[in-house]
This record gives C-alpha cells, structure tokens and sequence, in this order.
C-alpha cells in the first residue's frame, strides 16, 4: 500500500490525468445510459426500418443529402429540428426514428430535440453514415444533370 502512496506522491500529474480520464469514461457512459434516445449499428438500424416502420433522419447538409443517403432516408437539417420545423416528419410521432449524421458526432443533440418534440422512439446511428458505409449497406445518389446537356454544333 506504501507503494501506491509513494507513486501517487511522487507523479501527482500523472495520478490527475488518469482520475480525469476515468471520470470522463464513467461520465460518458452515465450520459449514454440515461440518454433519451439509444444508439444503434447499421444492421439493427436497417431491421428497425424493415420491421417497425422506422424512418430515417439525416442531418448533413443538402448537397451531403444529395451525394449519397440511405434509401427513403428524411433530409432535415439541425436548425429545422431545433427551430420544430419538421414538415413530412410530423406524420411519423410513432414511428422509430433513427437520426444519421455524417460521423455519429452530432446526431445526439438532434435526437434529442426530436424527443423533446414528442417522438416516441428515436435511435441514433453509431458512428453515423461512416458505419453505414462500413458495413456495405446500401446509398441513393441523387441524378446529376451533368454530362446529359448536349453539345451544340
């Protein structure tokens, strides 16, 4: 036990950063636990949608949106859920809603206003379109005009 004390006195930085990293740890899984809304993988995401109705939100820009997003997937920016602004989305308080940003970074506090708004069900997808890309599921890509204009002569 002596040694402990000696190490502790001896490397108080080093002791400060590994109780701030483990109090970091514990307060992250504390706020997931009790989170509003849950986190899921790609594959229970896709049996979410198939078997429950759920829609998917994604919340990347529009021309993000247009490059690739998940087939049937609700393009809604974060300053439309905040300010309520939901349009087609109203329709589906019932519904599981699986809310997708481009890294899983910032799908949390959008969640989190959808459930403030009165969704039921709301998940969050795990590292978000990245996972999805990952894990080989598949993406719509919006028509591009180009290439189709004609030359003129």
């Amino acid at each position: 036990m002596q040694e402990y004390i000696d190490f502790v006195s001896n490397n108080m930085l080093l002791t400060l950063a590994w109780v701030g990293l483990a109090a970091a740890l514990l307060m992250s899984l504390i706020k997931q636990k009790t989170a509003a809304y849950k986190v899921v993988v790609p594959n229970q995401a896709a049996i979410i949608t198939n078997r429950e109705n759920g829609v998917f939100v994604d919340i990347r820009s529009r021309d993000e949106y247009r490059a690739g997003h998940i087939t049937g997937a609700i393009n809604l920016l974060p300053s439309e859920i905040k300010s309520n602004a939901l349009g087609e989305l109203e329709k589906h308080k019932n519904d599981p809603i699986i809310v997708v940003c481009k890294t899983g970074q910032t799908a949390a506090e959008s969640a989190n206003q959808l459930v403030k708004a009165g969704f039921d069900t709301v998940y969050v997808l795990k590292d978000g379109l990245t996972s999805w890309n990952d894990a080989n599921m598949p993406l719509v890509r919006a028509k591009s005009s180009k290439g189709k204009a004609k030359k003129k002569k």
